[in-house]
């Protein structure tokens, strides 16, 4: 198999582009700005879905499932929603087709007109507040702590593979509190569920943080966020978490009864991830030979490939692949034993290597005479000789080194692009750099706009470890007491 890529360092984007589909993770389909997911990406999502699945019932969640589409007047209810996702909703008129009389095909039957269009779910904050309101009577009621595994619909203009498309899965969270705090405090525990599923299962460094007013989730009060840095320097918003306050409780006339016997409104929060997770892990680690994958995520975590001449030499060699592949699987290994005689030992390392298989195993006859077992390292690309009788007893710790290693790998790449700025000039230089800027900002919108506008880079976050100190916003000159998060994005 030939290399296939684009390098990196030629064209980003077309890397990118031509990693997705040359490894099999996803092709654009038939309709405009949707994509099949393929079984090899499709398998990766699924890894990360049950691991985030397992962490959100261990914090008390439980899943549901909510309509696919939504009345179009519940988006009116709540303004600075609707305001924030009118330009991208697809909306259903018609429920029916017929045959076009002149036979051009079929039409839309006029006779068929909705009463009420329908809005295909570009989020389900409506839908499943109207739907709470027949569930909370009382404090008893409460707290509801549901999660949602769907597909969403955002009419994006402009899309690429997994990380902007028209559709996409993803999660959504949606609670209901008591109280303020409880909501608070629920919003807070999300965004460190995906900050910890981000570093200890993709390998991926984030800096947690809250929005500006600007870049707020559209009705929230606060939305909280996880920031990754790509290999380009660029950012990616990896997952949010948002405390919605009291606005869609008051929307949809969400009450209860408390114990002291006062009829207040539910307090709420909502917070997703999507298969833009994907984009942020291929673009995280991979390299001009494919993607490299962490193992937690790996679908195949260790491949054996046999080398041989003949059908008897290929079954010594599998006796003994066979054998290893039964004690890696009773250690709760992913692992295939690839004796497929339809493609030649070199074309399957090249296949393997291209779709990111952590550890590359090969055996062959001279290798069963000595003892020895080949081992690959797809994080590294080195490789070394290792004993037969030891290799089952290394490969677990292996996995662990590699998925510390691309931590490590990744954390210093963001450190060593982080950058305190202090002055317009600095940040003129330092944003064509694709640098993480640390900058303080006056904390207008004013002039957050005017730096977007001017240099195409957005606040990100207000990171929450940023500490106060008197400054001055490297764009106004206006005093500032912290430092937040400058980049541009994905």
């Amino acid at each position: 198999m030939a290399k296939v890529l684009t390098p990196r360092e030629e064209d980003y984007s077309k890397w990118y582009n031509d990693l997705v589909v040359k490894a099999d993770l996803a092709e654009n389909s038939a309709v405009r700005g949707c994509m099949v997911i393929k079984p090899s990406g499709y398998a990766i999502w699924e890894a990360m879905q049950a691991d985030l699945d397992k962490r959100f019932k261990e914090t008390g969640h439980v899943n549901a499932y909510f309509p696919l589409f939504i009345p179009k007047s519940y988006f009116s209810k709540e303004a600075s929603h609707v305001e924030g996702f009118a330009k991208e909703c697809a909306v259903v008129t018609h429920y029916r087709l017929k045959n076009d009389p002149n036979g051009k095909g079929v039409i839309v039957d006029e006779d068929a007109k909705l009463e009420e269009e329908l809005i295909v779910r570009p989020t389900s904050e409506t839908i499943i507040w109207d739907t709470y309101k027949n569930w909370i009577q009382s404090y008893r009621d409460l707290p509801i702590l549901i999660n949602q595994w769907a597909n969403v619909v955002r009419w994006e203009m402009r899309t690429r593979l997994f990380l902007r498309t028209a559709e996409f899965l993803w999660q959504e969270g949606h609670t209901a509190h008591a109280t303020q705090e409880e909501a608070i405090k629920e919003a807070e525990q999300m965004l460190h569920v995906y900050a910890d599923f981000a570093e200890e299962v993709m390998a991926m460094p984030v800096i947690k943080g809250v929005k500006t007013a600007n870049e707020r989730f559209a009705g929230a009060l606060e939305t909280y966020c996880i920031e990754a840095m790509m290999q380009d320097g660029k950012a990616l918003q990896a997952g949010t978490s948002h405390f919605l306050g009291q606005n869609f409780a008051k929307a949809f006339d969400v009450k209860y009864q408390s114990k002291e016997g006062k009829v207040e409104y539910v307090w709420a929060t909502s917070w997703g991830v999507s298969t833009r997770l994907m984009g942020a892990l291929i673009m995280t680690h991979s390299d001009n030979n494919g993607l490299v994958l962490p193992p937690r995520l790996a679908p195949t975590q260790v491949v054996i490939i046999p080398i041989y001449r003949g059908q008897e030499e290929l079954e010594k060699v599998s006796v003994v692949a066979n054998d290893i592949v039964a004690k890696l699987k009773a250690l709760g290994i992913r692992v295939k034993y690839d004796d497929r005689d339809t493609q030649k030992p070199g074309w399957k390392f090249n296949e393997y290597e291209l779709k990111g298989v952590p550890i590359r195993l090969a055996i062959g006859i001279r290798d069963l005479e000595k003892g020895l077992v080949e081992l690959a390292r797809r994080d590294t690309l080195s490789k070394e000789l290792i004993e037969m009788e030891k290799v089952v007893d290394q490969i677990p710790g292996l996995l662990t080194e590699i998925q510390s290693s691309l931590y490590t790998k990744a954390l210093k790449r963001l450190e060593d692009n982080t950058v305190e700025i202090n002055t317009w000039e600095e940040f003129l230089v330092e944003v064509e750099q694709s640098k993480f800027m640390m900058a303080h900002w006056d904390g207008s919108s004013e002039t957050e706009e005017a730096i977007k506008n001017a240099t195409k880079a957005t606040i990100r976050c207000i990171p929450l470890d940023a500490k106060e100190e008197d400054g001055i916003c490297v764009f106004s000159g206006k005093p500032s007491k912290r430092r937040v998060l400058f980049a541009r994005a994905y």
